[in-house]
């Protein structure tokens, strides 16, 4: 136990309640009373708190920013995924929006394997899959939302007239140059001073998409024709959602990916479908946490939630060694049964979902962390038996661990396994929640023809191989498990929180620590969002090479060295980082004073506007 001598004391001042705690974070929260609107871009959140001063509701408000992000290129455009949580307050239930591409209909393994790949590429058009944010936000918007889809759309079509671009976006399209010009269409759109030694646009340049804008129009346009044949608001925002993906702009999309290598037609398009689902869920000493089904890594939050409730977490003291060195363990143990065993529920055999949340299989796993050091080889359990069923894989699950081939750290690593990305948070006082994490199409995306839409890449998330994940290999028509997770939480059957962030396979375990900074140690919203955090890269990214970093951690630089010597001492590599929190957006909702909590982590553009 003299390893443990400083395992008690927190590096960090513990929260009291929300009136005492000192003021210590570098952002204020925001406080609302009416709405809140929470994203990547300010820009955004704009786009958020006009479509609230109009009437609009959370839906309205979400789906508006949600335009806007993509629209702005904030690590994501609109060929993108989008996954959604919606609470509505008619039901009390939380809805799951399932809005992810899947393979074209030539996307098999032995496609990829015959042209000598380990797994599908990262960028390009065969690196994507069919668009899914225009279809999610049209049956968001359609179902749950209020407004027309011209109303929603209007900031995002007025900033592809042309909006001053941020440095952060600019400059990514310059360091990203060389390999726009692969793509014409790309290059027509991103490159706007081409022969130049800048050719990317200058931050606070005012920069247009037309073709993009033309796209969006068509959509409005079916949405007008529609309503003057008589059609309802949401049979004309549906009659828009198959022009989209029926259509001209489908014709024009499938064309412009197949001239450029892909394997997107129009009958992927067309046959594609956004699914309304039931969320997957666990109670955490009282509160009820809900998070997307398999297809996302989401259930790894909840999964190491049941390992963690078998512990004494706020006696550990925050940040302590002993406390970053069960929350690392127990992660390990949720993330090797996510690389083994997530998948897309549409494909058989089903992935075991009962077994992987049930309290009992929690605990066995919560038996093997190992306090004198960390596991290395913490591998996939098996739920099977917690299910009453038999594995399908056992032989492969024996020799999972084998297959993968740990790598060396690079820089590479690290910008693939935080790669894409923002959220969307917003709330209103009728009770409406929503929480998107979308992604897809990021810089650098290649443009679908002259539709001004970027393909995804989501692609490169599948494996080819079933001894790596026998539930992700890639077939036509099957979603890739992502790392998109937006979190809501219930408390007494009432929202309390709302929260996701973007950086790919850090997500969920950033997500992890910022509930439990709320939960076990009572900080408000935005001390919990800045508060220093660990992560681990001892998964597989999901990501390029799907590389693996055993024993590796990121740790805060506010780490005292004590706890830097003991977390070493128990095998981990570390290296270090000023900020480690986020970008976490998150609205904690304050039923005894009736008003929301907003938090935003302090770095990155994300961004917040409440009333």
């Amino acid at each position: 136990m003299r390893l443990f001598c400083f395992l008690f004391f927190p590096f960090f001042i513990q929260a009291q309640s929300f009136n005492s705690f000192p003021v210590t974070t570098q952002k204020p929260p925001l406080h609302g009373r009416h709405w809140m609107a929470i994203t990547g871009k300010p820009l955004a959140a704009t786009a958020g708190a006009m479509t609230f001063t109009k009437g609009g509701n959370a839906v309205d408000a979400a789906c508006a920013m949600l335009a806007a992000t993509c629209t702005m290129w904030d690590v994501l455009s609109w060929g993108g995924e989008t996954q959604a949580l919606i609470y509505n307050p008619k039901t009390g239930k939380v809805i799951g929006i399932n809005a992810l591409g899947v393979a074209p209909s030539g996307a098999t393994a032995d496609f990829f394997k015959n042209k000598g790949l380990k797994y599908p590429p990262q960028y390009g058009a065969l690196a994507a899959v069919t668009p899914g944010t225009p279809g999610g936000l049209m049956v968001m918007l359609a179902e749950y939302g209020t407004m027309s889809l011209e109303q929603v759309l209007a900031p995002a079509m007025q900033m592809a007239e042309g909006y001053p671009i941020e440095a952060q976006t600019a400059n990514s399209i310059e360091r990203e140059k060389a390999r726009i010009k692969e793509w014409p269409y790309s290059k027509k759109v991103f490159l706007t001073h081409p022969g130049e030694k800048r050719e990317a646009p200058e931050a606070g340049e005012i920069f247009v998409q037309k073709d993009l804008l033309v796209t969006l129009q068509k959509l409005v346009d079916a949405e007008k024709q529609a309503l003057k044949a008589g059609k309802s608001r949401k049979e004309a925002i549906y009659a828009a959602y198959d022009r989209f993906y029926k259509g001209d702009i489908a014709e024009e999309f499938s064309r412009g990916c197949q001239e450029q290598g892909g394997l997107i037609t129009k009958a992927d398009l067309a046959n594609w479908q956004v699914k309304i689902e039931t969320p997957l869920s666990t109670n955490y000493r009282g509160i009820d946490v809900f998070k997307l089904q398999q297809w996302t890594q989401g259930p790894v939050m909840l999964q190491a939630l049941n390992i963690l409730e078998n512990f004494d977490l706020k006696t550990m003291g925050y940040n302590s060694t002993r406390y970053i060195h069960t929350l690392y363990q127990a992660l390990n143990l949720a993330f090797a049964d996510r690389d083994f065993y997530y998948g897309d529920p549409a494909f058989p055999p089903a992935e075991p979902m009962q077994g992987l949340l049930s309290k009992e299989y929690a605990k066995a796993r919560a038996k093997l962390i190992q306090y004198e050091k960390n596991d290395v080889d913490a591998a996939p359990g098996d739920p099977y038996p917690f299910e009453g069923k038999t594995n399908p894989y056992q032989d492969v699950l024996k020799s999972w661990g084998s297959v993968w081939q740990p790598t060396d750290p690079t820089a590479q690593y690290f910008q693939d396994f935080a790669a894409g990305t923002t959220s969307v948070e917003t709330a209103d006082k009728e009770g409406w929640v929503v929480s998107i994490t979308p992604s897809g199409g990021w810089v650098p995306a290649c443009i679908a023809g002259n539709t001004g839409i970027g393909m995804s890449q989501r692609m490169q998330s599948f494996v080819l191989d079933e001894k790596e994940n026998p539930f992700n290999v890639v077939e036509p028509g099957k979603r890739p498990r992502v790392t998109l997770t937006p979190s809501m939480a219930l408390k007494d059957g009432k929202p309390f929180l709302s929260f996701a962030k973007q950086a790919g396979d850090e997500q969920d375990q950033l997500l992890l620590q910022f509930f439990l900074n709320v939960v076990e140690f009572n900080m408000t919203v935005q001390e919990a969002c800045e508060a220093p955090s660990f992560i681990t890269n001892q998964m597989f990214s999901s990501f390029g090479d799907h590389e693996k970093q055993a024993g590796s951690m990121v740790l805060n630089q506010q780490m005292p060295p004590w706890s830097r010597k003991e977390l070493g001492m128990l095998g981990y590599k570390i290296t270090y980082r000023e900020r480690t929190s986020g970008p976490v957006n998150a609205i904690f909702f304050d039923w005894k004073n009736g008003c929301f909590w907003g938090g935003s982590s302090n770095h990155g553009e994300d961004y917040g506007i409440g009333w």
